[in-house]
């Protein structure tokens, strides 16, 4: 399985990459969009805010590529943390800025969705599987995942939810629209859980 991790300047690419070669993934670093459409998977990791992720897909000539990929050639997409993020309709950090419009959807500051506590969410916490999704196939109920982040995603469709956390309000931790999948924790700093989620979006066959 030949996998796809997006490097436009803002993601942990190491340990993602190393948490799929484990799985026996044949897994690059695509520095060019072009390079995409040599895999099977695509992973569109990110650490930091929507607005300066976004204006650096834009810049590289990554959002096009993305859309025709996931819409187009029907390549399975996973986003991660702040990837998953940028996988909705806008952001408002900084202003607001749109995002890749895969998932309908806004992102919003957690304190803004009724959240009273401490801000950034840091930490291990159980995540309530909310919709049937192969993403989370062979993953005991209330497993924890690790989650670092201010913002978290509205979906529009609440069929697009598969699964919440509760950090005082509950909150949006994946998404599944289709062939596009997002994570707002970390699979790969997230243990044994973490490790299966990642195999299951290896294994996924698209719809």
């Amino acid at each position: 399985m030949k996998v796809a991790i997006v490097n436009y300047g803002m993601g942990n690419l190491g340990s993602v990459r190393r948490a799929l070669e484990d799985l026996g993934a044949q897994v690059f670093i695509a520095e060019h969009p072009a390079a995409l459409f040599e895999s099977r998977r695509v992973v569109l990791p990110g650490v930091g805010s929507f607005a300066e992720g976004m204006a650096r897909l834009n810049d590289g000539g990554w959002v096009d590529t993305l859309r025709k990929l996931v819409l187009e050639e029907r390549r399975p997409l996973l986003g991660i943390c702040l990837g998953m993020q940028m996988l909705a309709t806008r952001g408002e950090e900084h202003g607001g800025s749109d995002g890749l419009g895969l998932i309908a959807g806004a992102v919003r500051r957690l304190d803004t969705l009724g959240c009273t506590l401490r801000i950034p969410h840091v930490g291990w916490n159980d995540v309530k599987l909310v919709a049937d999704t192969p993403l989370f196939s062979h993953i005991p109920a209330q497993s924890d995942f690790y989650f670092v982040h201010s913002f978290a995603m509205q979906a529009e469709r609440p069929e697009d939810v598969v699964a919440t956390v509760n950090y005082g309000v509950d909150v949006v931790a994946a998404v599944r629209h289709r062939d596009v999948f997002g994570t707002q924790f970390h699979p790969e700093k997230s243990s044994k859980a973490g490790r299966q989620l990642l195999r299951n979006f290896l294994d996924y066959t698209p719809c």
